[in-house]
């Protein structure tokens, strides 16, 4: 039987909340509340699904009958007049669907693999040490995110695509520019064509002298081209510093405020399960993850009309107490580093979650657990209500955190 919510329609995007930093904006647990599917207003004035509920959520990113593509006209955006900037001949294969989006992905799976990821764990560790040790010498006090959380995945990543790192300024403003909602049209235009062609350029390069990285093995192809190369290379350079970026230093807030918790850490057999559960609570995407139907589909007791849009909620799908809840564990908007987190969609769902989850999860489980064994007496420098959170941003995460130690 087909139902209609009766909830106010949701605006999206919603504000945060003034209280809890670390929680999903209130309007979207509301209406989680009242409902797996809700109605939501897009900024430019129609409308679409907000899915909230985790079976949902599972769906929506899952079935084949919900598209990726950016390009379809009814694709919801949250940033108005930005279908024109982001719908372009080349779109990455994380707004594609397949055929495409696997034949693009298979290219750069074998980098993140596993077996791959474990044996970059020295170099990773490495760059931690080597951070610490610069943010720490002849001093006792430091912006935790310009001097560690920042630059630790900017240099693995930039190691494993062949980006040079001395460009780093450059492309993390550009990214920054690309991530935020406030960002206007021209802003976003010029900020992606330069990174594009910055990106061409290196490509081009690195075709007639490859070296041993992502955009070299991808360079020497004969069946992509520069733009194919580039538009890739934007989504890895990209997702593979500023999300991983935000989540140590979020990450890092939340565990200064219990401490009592931060002991899991130092245990080598609790470590992945702790970074899981921080993955599940802070849930950096906050604004959701865009679909849009291909065909009706009844989902959550109401009908998804071909043609609609649906934003995924992860946020609150990874607080649903029905999965994540039990009678011996906190409630789900709490930290709990023993609760089995492992069914968590942080990285999203389906086949175009993210590509970078091993390189990700072994990046926070050597950053977290090096910082607090290093540096016992960490804190905040700041009291928790002068602490800066990037709130326009898709990426939800923090603009500083002064510490120390």
């Amino acid at each position: 039987m087909t139902t209609t919510p009766t909830a106010q329609a949701v605006p999206l995007p919603a504000p945060h909340s003034s209280g809890c930093p670390f929680a999903p904006p209130p309007a979207y647990t509301e209406a989680a509340a009242t409902g797996p599917m809700t109605r939501a207003d897009l900024p430019d004035g129609s409308s679409c699904w907000l899915a909230t509920g985790y079976a949902e959520v599972r769906t929506v990113l899952s079935d084949r009958r919900f598209s990726a593509d950016v390009r379809h006209p009814a694709f919801p955006l949250l940033v108005p007049g930005s279908r024109e900037t982001l719908v372009t001949d080349n779109p990455s294969f994380l707004r594609l669907d397949d055929p495409e989006h696997a034949r693009q992905r298979r290219m750069v799976t074998g980098d993140f693999l596993v077996k791959r990821v474990a044996a970059l764990r020295p170099d990773i560790q490495r760059i931690v040490d080597e951070a610490l040790d610069r943010m720490t010498e002849g001093r006792t006090e430091a912006d935790l995110v310009t001097e560690f959380a920042l630059p630790v995945p900017s240099l693995v990543i930039c190691l494993l695509l062949g980006v040079p790192y001395e460009d780093r300024d450059r492309f993390q403003f550009l990214s920054r520019t690309l991530l935020s909602r406030e960002s206007t049209m021209e802003q976003l235009k010029a900020a992606r064509d330069e990174v594009l062609e910055y990106l061409r350029t290196l490509a081009a390069r690195k075709r007639e002298q490859p070296e041993d990285d992502i955009l070299s093995r991808l360079a020497v192809r004969d069946d992509l081209t520069l733009d194919e190369i580039a538009s890739t290379g934007v989504l890895l350079l990209i997702a593979g510093h500023e999300t991983t970026a935000n989540m140590i230093s979020l990450s890092t807030a939340l565990l200064l405020e219990q401490p009592e918790q931060i002991a899991r850490l130092a245990d080598p057999a609790a470590l992945p399960g702790a970074v899981e559960e921080l993955l599940r609570l802070l849930t950096i995407v906050h604004t959701g993850l865009p679909r849009v139907a291909l065909e009706d589909v009844e989902l959550g007791g109401v009908t998804v009309r071909a043609g609609e849009g649906v934003i995924a909620m992860v946020s609150t799908a990874n607080r649903d107490e029905e999965v994540f809840g039990g009678p011996d564990r906190r409630p789900t908007d709490e930290l709990d580093l023993e609760r089995d987190a492992r069914r968590h969609m942080a990285f999203g769902f389906g086949v175009h979650q993210c590509l970078g989850q091993p390189l990700a999860r072994a990046e926070l489980q050597i950053a977290l657990e090096t910082l607090f064994r290093r540096l016992p007496g960490l804190r905040l420098a700041v009291t928790q209500g002068e602490r800066e959170f990037r709130t326009e941003s898709f990426i939800y995460g923090m603009r500083s955190l002064p510490v120390t130690w």
